[in-house]
């Protein structure tokens, strides 16, 4: 489903000659290991790096998106990444800064893995040189006995410092504190690197800078058990330009699943981005050059009713993560909403989440009275208020203008045999979904 340019066209686009200055460029760098070594690490010959995901829901979001995008631009750069999707420490989940997590049962988080294995192979490529490898961390992490885990492992780490870790220390210092499960968590996940270290060579992890006490977990324990020095780029966590949180809607996480949010509210979502926030959201979340960012960087400056470049980030990011027939359609959804389209040759998925936030009713009746259903529809207060409306030529059904107060809509009328959309005037919108007679 993704829609990411062919791998080797890509690798010849001279964004990626320095990668590291690549990444620095688009602020995808807020805290690494020795920056030198890791510049040069990336100028040379391929090596292997990796990003896990915990299956703690049964979709990523785009927080994830952050790092699958980053993992995509390392590997088009020539290197070799490792998908890692946490079978066990989604079991337990990395410690929240305020409470204690809900533990999902092993069949669910099972379930997961499934799903989230399946987002991660959008967005890289398994075939050629540097091909992706997918891994769980179930794999080395069931078979280890309590005893083994503490005797070859746990003995590595200092109770001290893992009390000064950020998320730890949140945590201790409210109501909830922290059990011994999750105050484990960052064991499990130095384990993990240490595991990939050696099976594959692996010697780079990225990840949110709000996981750098997990990050450094792994350098750390790799350095104390095997004497070597690898590394870890932690990238900066996204916030809104007047500081607040990005990436959630009312209270809920943006996915990248269909069906937890549909691709025109995903679309929308990205078009509704301030002008503030524009540039900053296409250096991380699209593969344009830096002359076309820069470009609608200006049009965002100079003409900000145009909306290019919330056009484009909406187009680009939508295509990515659902595909470009999918944004194509969303785009069409917009435009016949307020009469730039055909309504009719929307699907019903299509035109359902489209109209997902409008004012909506349901209604059971053998005649369409276009009175009546302005009225159930909530856009006129009253009879006589939507003859008003209709009088005066607002009155809107399927884009249709309708000029007589009597008018009854025909069962023909009805988009996919059930909606209608009512229009008061230019942007007043409602729906009215017929129940089957």
């Amino acid at each position: 489903m993704s829609q990411l340019n062919d791998l080797e066209s890509q690798q010849n686009d001279p964004s990626f000659a320095n990668i590291w200055q690549e990444l620095n460029w688009r602020g995808l760098v807020h805290v690494s290991t020795d920056e030198v070594e890791l510049e040069k690490l990336l100028a040379g010959d391929p090596i292997t790096y990796y990003c896990g995901f915990d299956p703690t829901a049964p979709s990523l979001h785009l927080g994830n998106l952050v790092q699958l995008l980053l993992m995509r631009r390392i590997q088009l750069a020539g290197h070799k990444p490792l998908g890692l999707v946490g079978g066990s420490t989604g079991l337990i989940g990395d410690p929240r800064p305020t409470a204690e997590r809900t533990l999902n049962t092993k069949d669910t988080v099972s379930e997961w893995v499934g799903y989230l294995q399946a987002q991660v192979r959008r967005f890289l490529s398994f075939d050629g040189e540097n091909a992706a490898r997918m891994v769980n961390n179930l794999d080395w992490t069931a078979p280890l006995s309590a005893i083994d885990f503490l005797r070859d492992i746990g003995k590595h780490f200092r109770v001290g410092t893992m009390l000064r870790k950020d998320a730890v220390a949140s945590r201790l210092s409210s109501d909830e504190g922290i059990s011994y499960t999750e105050f484990s968590y960052q064991i499990l996940q130095g384990m993990d690197y240490l595991q990939l270290f050696r099976d594959y060579g692996c010697v780079l992890q990225t990840g949110g800078s709000d996981q750098w006490g997990n990050l450094t977990s792994g350098t750390e324990l790799i350095r104390k058990v095997d004497g070597k020095h690898v590394h870890a780029l932690g990238t900066p966590l996204i916030t809104n330009a007047d500081g607040t949180k990005f990436g959630k809607s009312e209270g809920n996480a943006i996915w990248l699943d269909p069906e937890m949010c549909s691709p025109y509210a995903f679309y929308q979502f990205w078009l509704n981005t301030a002008d503030a926030d524009v540039a900053a959201r296409l250096k991380v979340f699209t593969f344009l050059t830096r002359a076309e960012i820069e470009a609608l960087e200006v049009s965002t400056a100079e003409r900000p009713f145009a909306r290019e470049g919330q056009r484009k980030l909406a187009f680009e990011v939508t295509s990515l993560v659902h595909g470009v027939e999918a944004t194509e359609k969303v785009i069409a959804a917009s435009a016949a909403l307020f009469g730039g389209g055909d309504l009719a040759a929307l699907d019903e998925r299509t035109l359902v989440a489209a109209t997902a936030e409008l004012p909506s009713a349901r209604i059971d009746a053998d005649e369409l009275g276009i009175v009546d259903l302005l009225v159930a529809s909530g856009l006129s207060d009253s009879k006589s208020a939507a003859r008003r409306t209709i009088s005066e030529g607002g009155a809107y059904v399927n884009n249709s203008k309708v000029t007589d107060p009597d008018a009854v809509i025909p069962g023909s009328e009805l988009l996919h045999g059930r909606y209608l959309l009512l229009r008061r005037g230019k942007k007043n919108l409602a729906t009215v979904e017929v129940s089957a007679s």
